[in-house]
């Protein structure tokens, strides 16, 4: 009997905590008020995200100024873009009242299985209270108010009501909000004009506007998400199959980028946006509500600005560059002082916003360090002999066929002239290309491309793509990534990789994440110093510069290397102290040729202007010696001598193990009788004879 009045009085108590729980959730839920129309079109724009300099003390840019949108009626927007929006954001948008279970479940299905909490599952109407009525808390509520309001915004506003709501809110990128000031500047249209093809676009740029932007660096897939609207539209018959390939097959064109107002080092900082975007996710772009001190110096910024600008004009008219580039990093840290991606940014005639330091070109001779310091790591000395003469590199061509085809490989240097033995010293020092070949042989173009990618190029994807001729910059780089590379010379072989934040903290001042250095050695300390000697030696340089070239800074220690790509398209420099590296390049975005000069020209000239400004601000420091050796013991042509018989080096080394017995049978080496051939060439016109 008591155990019955036990359990009575339980289940009494517990239907009583039910009942007063549920009409509490009843109450909170009725408090719940759709707010009036005219306020949920105002868009929000208090919790921005703004960006500093590495001081935090100058404003680069803040996402919430400027902010342009246009609200216009549902007539007046493109049916194409309404069936786009909807095949890829919520196919089923008029047949649910706001909320669908099945996305819901799907998504939460998907984010539990692949840990990535991608996948969102909001329909279109939640996406608008989301954007537009809620706050941006992260409480456990926020989820269940999105529902519960988006079940009655459904009900006091039509489907096309929500519609126009969401494409007159949805970000496209930037400060613009709303499909018609996105048609508006990016294709110079009304939204109700709007093609196919040019709807698919607009409806793939919300789900990651800065990733999937037009103007930056993942084009190709935004194209590829175009085609995936496109699909979707044809897969719920949204357009017939016609209209789809036809859509495929139409060439649209983005207007140029507009003038950004208030906005500092502007290539610098769509760089920042993207690498935000992608630690963090799009929405803190627009509502984080953020604190972000980048790494930028800006005052090396506004003289790196001002140096490209001013010579941008003058190498159109000398050598047909009309555009460069020019980036500036902390070796020590990897922090990015300074980047800048044109001569110009607003300028809209060269593609001024395209940012040429992070496109992949050919980097020329600015590609023959890394070669030689796989030499170095393997034993090989500065004072190597290697010999600049004629030599065909291909086995497969005879001896004597000093030509270059799709089968034969014979370069030659920048000058046309052979000089026969010279130390890697020189050959390095003085950029000449034959002995750079023979070096990339003997280091194997696998272990090159293996160290450059340690260095910090990770452009150089598919080996099969690269020959001998990498060596004289056959593989595409970007600036960024060879200044970051050089930066490993000038830090005595410790990388830090490159950097463009130093401190993220939320609206309460909380530091949300602060960068920490992650160095790691790539290089033996004297590689490194190695190759600092030898592109700081004006004396080894003197030959080919001049002893008083833009490349000699007098009151420094500091290391340079040129770099001219095949037939005279891009020009680069980047030269380097202990504590700074400043590269540049000059060409044209549309990668037509220049004036056949060399690098030493066209680009010196831009660079050292940069040097002469920047190198005052920053410490004195000077490049650590590499340590000298006894050379005693090592072979004659290691320490920079002839021997008793005249030979190509394949004769006395084993390139795997130069320090090691001479080889049994040179003769087994593919490349050995060609290189004999060049070597026999040189003693014949030279009366020299073994």
């Amino acid at each position: 009997m008591v155990k019955k009045i036990y359990h009575s009085n339980l289940f009494l108590f517990t239907a009583t905590v039910v009942l007063f729980f549920s009409g509490m959730v009843v109450l909170w839920t009725a408090s719940l008020r759709i707010p009036a129309l005219e306020s949920i079109s105002e868009r929000r724009v208090d919790q921005s995200t703004k960006i500093y300099d590495r001081t935090g003390e100058i404003l680069l840019y803040d996402t919430s100024r400027d902010v342009r949108r246009a609200l216009i009626p549902f007539e007046d927007i493109s049916p194409y873009v309404k069936s786009a929006t909807l095949a890829i954001e919520d196919k089923d948008f008029y047949y649910h009242n706001g909320f669908q279970l099945t996305s819901f479940l799907r998504a939460v299905l998907v984010n539990l299985t692949t840990l990535s909490f991608s996948q969102g599952g909001s329909t279109i109407t939640q996406q608008v209270v989301k954007n537009s009525i809620l706050t941006k808390d992260k409480t456990p509520t926020r989820k269940l108010k999105e529902l519960i309001l988006a079940l009655k915004l459904e009900k006091v506003l039509t489907k096309d009501d929500i519609l126009t709501l969401y494409l007159n809110e949805i970000p496209y990128g930037g400060t613009i909000y709303g499909i018609e000031e996105a048609s508006q500047g990016f294709f110079g249209k009304t939204a109700s004009d709007l093609t196919l093809a040019e709807s698919a676009y607009m409806a793939s740029l919300p789900k990651a506007p800065t990733y999937y932007s037009p103007y930056g660096s993942h084009k190709q897939e935004l194209e590829e998400r175009k085609n995936l609207v496109l699909r979707e539209m044809l897969a719920n018959n949204f357009i017939s199959k016609d209209d789809y390939e036809n859509a495929l097959e139409e060439k649209v064109e983005f207007k140029p980028r507009g003038n950004t107002s208030n906005i500092k080092a502007p290539h610098f900082i769509f760089f920042v946006l993207d690498h935000l975007t992608k630690k963090y996710g799009e929405d803190i772009i627009t509502n984080g509500n953020f604190r972000v001190i980048t790494t930028l110096d800006y005052s090396i910024q506004q003289d790196a600005e001002a140096v490209a600008k001013k010579y941008g004009p003058i190498n159109k008219e000398r050598f047909n560059g009309e555009n460069n580039a020019i980036v500036a990093l902390d070796p020590k840290t990897g922090d990015i002082l300074a980047m800048v991606g044109s001569r110009d940014y607003f300028d809209k005639e060269i593609e001024g916003n395209f940012n040429a330091a992070l496109g992949h070109r050919q980097p020329g001779s600015t590609f023959k360090p890394i070669v030689y310091s796989v030499l170095f790591n393997r034993g090989f000395t500065d004072n190597t002999l290697l010999f600049d003469t004629p030599i065909q590199f291909s086995p497969n061509c005879e001896p004597n066929d000093f030509t270059t085809n799709e089968i034969c490989y014979s370069p030659v240097n920048y000058d046309d002239r052979f000089r026969g033995p010279i130390t890697i010293r020189n050959a390095l020092a003085q950029s000449v290309n034959i002995p750079a070949v023979e070096a990339l042989y003997l280091a194997g173009v696998k272990n090159a491309v293996d160290l450059a990618r340690n260095l910090g190029i990770d452009s150089l994807v598919n080996l099969s793509d690269y020959g001998l001729s990498l060596v004289l910059g056959g593989g595409s780089v970007s600036l960024l990534d060879m200044v970051s590379t050089y930066s490993v010379f000038a830090n005595d072989g410790v990388r830090n990789p490159y950097n463009p934040v130093l401190l993220v903290e939320d609206a309460q001042g909380n530091t949300v994440d602060r960068y920490i250095t992650s160095s790691h050695r790539v290089l033996p300390e004297q590689t490194a110093r190695t190759i600092s000697s030898i592109l700081s030696d004006n004396a080894a340089r003197t030959p080919a510069y001049g002893s008083n070239s833009p490349l000699y800074v007098t009151s420094r220690d500091v290391a340079v290397k040129t770099g001219t790509s095949n037939d005279y398209r891009d020009a680069w420099i980047i030269g380097y102290t202990p504590n700074i590296v400043i590269g540049a390049w000059v060409g044209n975005n549309d990668n037509s040729p220049m004036e056949k000069k060399v690098a030493g020209l066209i680009v010196s000239p831009l660079w050292r202007e940069v040097i002469d400004r920047v190198l005052p601000r920053t410490t004195f420091e000077s490049f650590i010696p590499p340590e000298k050796e006894d050379v005693s013991e090592l072979k004659p042509i290691l320490k920079g001598e002839l021997g008793s018989e005249i030979h190509s080096i394949l004769y006395w080394v084993d390139k795997n193990n130069p320090r090691g017995p001479l080889p049994q049978n040179p003769s087994n080496d593919p490349q050995f009788q060609n290189w004999e051939y060049g070597v026999n060439l040189w003693t014949v016109l030279n009366n020299r004879t073994n």
